[in-house]
């Protein structure tokens, strides 16, 4: 990185809606396992929003400045001692979880639970928007040649709908119900069908957005009706799929879906909560015992970066239709109010224009 770079401008979230483009402090030399990266674009999470627009996600609170973003394409330009698997001027994906690596869950392959870990975006740990940050390399992980910056910053998601669908068992000839057809929910389309499902349906209140899973290869879309109670939009889907579905992956954290997941989820089945919204909230449990339908939280992921990587870079999986609006990173405050709309699917904050 050339010395004469002193300019590291930030996307910084002061407090609610008050988010501004500044400069921040430059990254210090790399040591030992640690890269320094230019930040090539970032692409927008709910989260980020929820923060922006909130404050707050469960119990994760905004108290300080923060920088926000975490989907992360980033470019090589300082090495550290220590790092052979990538070098200098190589496009990497920045897997946003750092762990100790020390604790019980780390060393069994669980580093997304460990006590200590450091997810960067989310309180009080900084995220990506920014020109320049300093990360670990072992948590870097190089794009193919054949994959553009886009893809690189789309990884992350994948690897949140690899970890899902991971954790509902999702395999050859299962029909599956995805609740939530934004980019997390389309994403959950597409490697639910990698991994085999040969049924999917998934549920939306925007009919926009549905169009888009159709054609990401939804079997069924279902259009819920805000204006109905609970039970009729239950009812409603029942009847859609037929019969109860071998998984179901709720991606809105709004109870009304967390309920639709349950119940429409197959005795014995796996229901996976991908969604955070309330702290707390109503759900059928006599019901969902009764059955035996394994109720799943998820963090993130762990160990799905390589496998997201490899499902874009071969071509099996296409996301470029994902990405919707582009925003210099000078008009970031536009970007968010135009995710706040609701219109588009992915938002895309690119640093090196």
């Amino acid at each position: 990185m050339s010395s004469s770079t002193n300019v590291n401008l930030s996307a910084v979230l002061h407090k609610v809606l008050d988010l501004r483009v500044e400069s921040t402090q430059m990254p210090e030399k790399p040591g030992y396992n640690e890269v320094i990266l230019k930040t090539l674009c970032v692409g927008l999470c709910g989260s980020d929003h929820h923060y922006w627009k909130h404050g707050k996600i469960a119990h994760f609170e905004i108290k300080d400045p923060l920088i926000l973003g975490h989907e992360t394409c980033a470019q090589v330009v300082e090495v550290g001692p220590g790092v052979h698997h990538i070098k200098v001027g190589d496009r990497v994906a920045a897997e946003p979880t750092l762990p100790c690596r020390l604790c019980d869950y780390c060393k069994t392959g669980s580093y997304n639970l460990c006590p200590d870990v450091k997810c960067h975006g989310t309180p009080p740990v900084n995220g990506t928007l920014r020109q320049y940050f300093k990360y670990d390399a072992d948590f870097c992980f190089k794009l193919e040649d054949n994959m553009t910056n886009e893809e690189g910053a789309l990884i992350e998601p994948m690897a949140v709908a690899v970890h899902s669908c991971r954790r509902a068992k999702v395999s050859v000839g299962n029909s599956v119900l995805i609740c939530g057809s934004g980019p997390i929910g389309l994403v959950n389309i597409l490697v639910a069908k990698q991994f085999g499902a040969t049924k999917i349906f998934i549920t939306d209140i925007n009919a926009d957005r549905l169009k888009v899973a159709e054609k990401l290869g939804a079997d069924k879309t279902i259009l819920i009706d805000p204006k109905l109670s609970d039970k009729e939009n239950i009812d409603q889907v029942m009847k859609i799929i037929g019969k109860r579905v071998d998984a179901s992956i709720e991606c809105t954290g709004v109870e009304s879906a967390i309920k639709l997941a349950m119940l429409c989820t197959k005795s014995g089945g796996k229901a996976v909560l991908v969604g955070l919204g309330p702290s707390e909230v109503t759900i059928p449990v006599s019901e969902t015992a009764l059955r035996e339908v394994d109720v799943r939280g998820i963090f993130r992921y762990t160990n799905c970066f390589p496998l997201a990587s490899t499902m874009i870079a071969s071509g099996k999986i296409d996301v470029k239709p994902l990405v919707s609006h582009h925003f210099p990173l000078k008009d970031v405050v536009k970007a968010f109010e135009t995710f706040d709309s609701g219109v588009g699917i992915k938002i895309m904050v690119h640093l090196d224009k």
